[in-house]
């Protein structure tokens, strides 16, 4: 039993950090998007956040995501007075993701997801070669 266990902690941590990859996607996408109007806010940010669930099943603390949350740090703007967006003074809001700390995160979520995955493998591997024994 202490094979699944681990095989089921590890699937948690990977569908915890898929959805996390899958949030980190959808700032990287709507990275330079604007609003249609001055008045209408850019895309904003949002941020993965993980939860702690005890599964009774297993007798073994598991990850999940968690809820989506927005970053509520304020907008960037840039000087494009023909751009539909455009305020008064010609600056058009952006959305306050930043590519550069989105790519580290994709790569830690990665390294994370690529973590778990280890986990699975070893643990599948430790459990064929105690079927071989068994066998033998």
């Amino acid at each position: 039993m202490d094979f699944m266990k681990s095989l089921m902690i590890a699937a948690s941590g990977l569908k915890a950090q898929n959805g996390r990859m899958r949030v980190i996607a959808e700032n990287i996408a709507n990275a330079d998007s604007t609003g249609r109007t001055p008045e209408e806010d850019p895309y904003r940010r949002k941020i993965a956040t993980f939860k702690s669930k005890f599964d009774r099943e297993l007798d073994a603390e598991t990850v999940r995501l968690g809820r989506i949350q927005e970053d509520r740090s304020d907008f960037k703007t840039r000087y494009e007075p023909g751009n539909p967006a455009a305020d008064a003074n010609g600056n058009v809001r952006l959305p306050n993701v930043d590519t550069l700390i989105e790519t580290v995160d994709m790569r830690e979520a990665q390294r994370s997801y690529e973590a778990n995955l280890n986990v699975i493998q070893s643990t599948r591997r430790m459990l064929q070669r105690t079927i071989d024994i068994l066998r033998a």
